[in-house]
Parts: structure tokens; sequence; C-alpha cells
């Protein structure tokens, strides 16, 4: 169905079906809302899915990357080597573990973190690399696998655009390292808010649930939902970061429906690709044919001949009714990071030139051929100035 009735198309819409609401109210009438049966039930399907056994749920990525920081060990005097370009939030994690935040370059092709320059920046403090899966990308896991080893560092996946992505046949999540998932509401799949953590083994899955409910021996399920006496112990001061059992409602559901999402999501950005491939727009490099992408965003870049800025686009497409977005603003041209690192913007050039000419367009499901149509015929306009 198409959205061009709607005032705005915007980048990202959750599609929630009556089932799914079915499923909320159920979960709304059993009189139990935190994390309880239905989390379980999710984890299960979600592990199924990623194909990993040790996984939980929790309120958000971020949350995910936190704990993930701390089962490390991350903390004062060690580096965590992050990629300039992406949300804040990968940095923001190793700050408050009072941990020296290594931006790095992107490869200019994909946006995705440069292992070579990740390499040279790495230092005998150097304890992680978090590598971003950027817009459902998938990062190289074989040459990731092999700079973790020969640096003997930890591997941090951020896979918060990359449910549902694949590297070799495997999903992204199944590869061994800690990795972060995000289903917030602009996700591929939706939780409203949530995220979840894939770790190694059962004693660290055991651990996260701890460590998201305060550092609490048992959950509130088992305390209370079981009938067994409300004992516990906190062995390690926890966070409180637990997925609820409705938000757990609505995941189920979208699990099932993801992978026709993102054939659709595919089929669309493929239709975008051809009406647009004649603009002056640089395209990131496609994935290798042993891969799969999320395809959770669709990201070009306004060429540097190109007549108008980016930002003259973003704002023209604004006034046609038409959401954009740029992943992302490089985090060394943010004032804390550029401040506290003493980061000029042309320290890490690529990062900064994809944050002054990346452009976001609208990309989800829900969205039908005229929506293209609609996007491209705007952008057309806009870059031949024919407004």
């Amino acid at each position: 169905m198409s959205t061009r009735g709607q005032d705005f198309l915007g980048i990202a819409r959750p599609d929630i079906d009556e089932d799914t609401l079915e499923e909320v109210r159920a979960t709304l009438a059993s009189g139990w809302l935190t994390r309880g049966p239905q989390v379980q039930r999710f984890e299960a399907q979600l592990s199924e899915y990623v194909a990993t056994p040790f996984l939980r749920c929790l309120d958000s990525c971020t949350a995910g990357l936190s704990i993930a920081m701390l089962m490390s060990e991350i903390g004062p005097g060690d580096e965590v080597l992050v990629p300039s370009n992406t949300f804040v939030s990968c940095a923001n994690v190793v700050e408050h573990r009072g941990a020296t935040t290594v931006l790095v370059d992107c490869d200019p092709r994909t946006g995705l973190v440069d292992l070579a320059h990740a390499e040279h920046l790495a230092s005998p403090r150097t304890r992680a690399l978090l590598a971003v899966h950027l817009g459902g990308h998938p990062i190289d896991l074989d040459a990731l696998a092999r700079l973790g080893a020969r640096l003997g560092i930890t591997i941090i996946e951020d896979a918060a655009h990359a449910i549902g992505a694949r590297w070799r046949g495997r999903p992204i999540g199944s590869w061994g390292n800690l990795t972060s998932f995000s289903f917030h509401a602009t996700k591929n799949m939706t939780t409203i808010e949530g995220g979840a953590l894939v770790v190694a083994d059962a004693a660290q899955a055991e651990r996260v649930e701890r460590l998201s409910l305060h550092g609490l021996s048992a959950s509130a399920w088992d305390r209370h939902g079981t009938g067994g006496p409300a004992r516990y112990d906190v062995d390690e001061a926890g966070f409180k970061c637990a997925m609820n059992d409705v938000a757990a409602a609505i995941g189920m559901h979208q699990l099932e429906q993801l992978d026709g999402w993102i054939e659709r999501r595919d089929a669309l950005a493929c239709a975008y690709d051809a009406q647009l491939c004649k603009l002056p727009l640089e395209f990131p490099a496609p994935v290798p044919e042993h891969a799969r992408h999320a395809r959770h965003l669709y990201a070009v870049r306004i060429r540097e001949d190109a007549p108008v800025s980016r930002d003259d686009v973003m704002a023209a497409l604004s006034a046609r009714g038409i959401g954009t977005s740029a992943h992302f603003h490089g985090l060394h041209l943010y004032s804390y990071y550029r401040e506290r690192y003493g980061l000029r913007p042309e320290d890490l050039p690529n990062c900064t030139d994809w944050s002054a000419r990346t452009l976001t367009l609208p990309l989800h499901p829900g969205m039908d051929d005229a929506d293209i149509d609609h996007v491209s015929a705007a952008l057309t306009d806009v870059l031949t100035n024919r407004e």
C-alpha cells in the first residue's frame, strides 16, 4: 500500500499487524508485564534465528554494548577502537567505563570501519574493537577475526542495523563475538525499544540476565511469578535494562515477518538503484555474493560536482514531504569527542567527507513502487535544478 497519500514519507515506519495487537492484548490481560514468559519465548525464537543458543533480550542495543564492555573487563587505562562513522552510543559506552575511545576512519567505499586504520591506531593498551555493520551491510568477518587475532583484542559487534544480515551463509551474531542487536522502532523489526546481546556460553548468558536486573540472582518472574520464595543474592552491581513481556510479544510476530520484509527492502533498494543511477550520486559498494545485506538503510552520497549540497537536498525533499537523514555525523565532529581527544576534521578525512555528503532516503516494507517513483522524481528535480 502506497504511503504517498500521507502528509509525510519518513525514512522508516514500523509495521504492526492485527496478530501482533492480539498478542499484546493477551499479554496485557495476563497480568504479567515485566520480564517473564513472553521474553523467554522471544529469546528462544531469536536464538534459533541467529543460530546461537546464548542470547538475552534487553531494553536497547546500547544496554547490550554497555554490558559487553563490562564483561570484556574494559576500564580505566584501556583503549577501545571505535568507528567514527556511527551513532554516538558506541563511543559513549566506552567513556562510561572510564576507558579511552580511539576513533577510527571509515572505508570511503562502504562507510564501514577501516580495519587498516584501526590496526595503525592500535597500541599495547588496546583491548577491543567495536565493529559496526553500518546500514545492514555486514563487515568482513573473516578480516575482522584475523585482525582480532593479530592484535590479541576482543571483537564486539554492533549489529543494531544488521538483524537478518549474513556472512558466508551464517547469521550475524553467530560468529563467536559479543554481538548487540537493536529492535528500536526505526529498525527492520521492532519491540518499540529493545535489543539483545549474544554471548559465548550459558554462564555468560545467565550473567547478562543478572546484570540487566540490578545484579539480582533471581528475576521478578522467578521471585514472584512461579510461586517460589522471594529470595535472591546480589554478587555484582548491575543495571536496569531488561526487556519486558509486552515488548517481547511484539518482537515474536516481527521476527516471523523479518525475512519477507528484508526481501521487500532489497527490491525497493534495487528500484532506487535503477532510477537514481544517472544522478550525481555515489552508491556504497555492494556486498560480496556470499553475504546478505539486511537493507536497513538506503544511503547514497551527493557527488562533489552536484549543483546543490547535501543539506540543501535534505531541505528541498523535506519541503516536498519526504523525510531523509544522514548516517552519520562523524563522532570526531561532535564537541565532546573533538575537544576531549583534540581531533580535527582532517584527522579522519573519509568520515568527515561521508558526514558532509551522505543522504539516507526512505526505505521500509510499507512503501510501494509509487513511493520510489515519488522520491526518485523529487530527488531528480532537486539535483538537476528542475524545481
